[in-house]
């Protein structure tokens, strides 16, 4: 592997990390109702994307425009796989032995948050007490569904990847 692309890939990847975790500390200090914001969330794409954008624009200029699919696409996958596991081992800390309280309340907090959008939609009652209990017997932060969740991840950068990689691959047909 070209080592420019696995030193990008490996401190973006850090610098992805890095942004996530202050990020989560920042929301667990001021409001942790924002854990469950959906603005956040997207602002939390457009950083990330705004990071990858800018690792590929790097290393496509440090290969001197020789950048085909795969480095593209092995450049921003390295970076996002470091970012995702950092992320999610300090939530895994932050929410399994830091203040493992929060879960609870991020949970009631969703189970609220879902019946009022049930009933602004007309579900039935049963429907909405079935969604409820649901809720009720998951655990989304426990060690386990946390190490799922960075698999689904997973899946999700290794498709944007792909779109990122088309994109930001060498123009020039002996370098696709």
């Amino acid at each position: 592997m070209n080592e420019i692309i696995k030193k990008n890939g490996v401190s973006f990847g850090f610098i992805c990390g890095l942004v996530s975790i202050t990020i989560t500390s920042i929301i667990y200090i001021t409001d942790v109702q924002l854990f469950l914001s959906g603005w956040i969330t997207f602002l939390k794409v457009v950083i990330f994307t705004v990071i990858a954008i800018v690792l590929l624009t790097k290393t496509k200029k440090q290969l001197k425009g020789k950048y085909p699919f795969k480095e593209a696409f092995t450049t921003y996958f390295i970076s996002a796989a470091i970012g995702i596991l950092i992320a999610t081992m300090f939530e895994i800390f932050l929410f399994n032995f830091i203040e493992p309280t929060l879960k609870d309340t991020l949970k009631e907090m969703s189970i609220k948050f879902t019946v009022n959008l049930l009933e602004k939609f007309g579900a039935k009652s049963s429907d909405i007490n079935k969604a409820v209990a649901e809720m009720q017997n998951a655990d989304q932060f426990s060690i386990g569904q946390m190490i799922k969740g960075m698999f689904t991840y997973y899946v999700f950068a290794a498709l944007f990847g792909l779109i990122l990689a088309a994109i930001f691959k060498s123009k020039t047909p002996e370098y696709q």
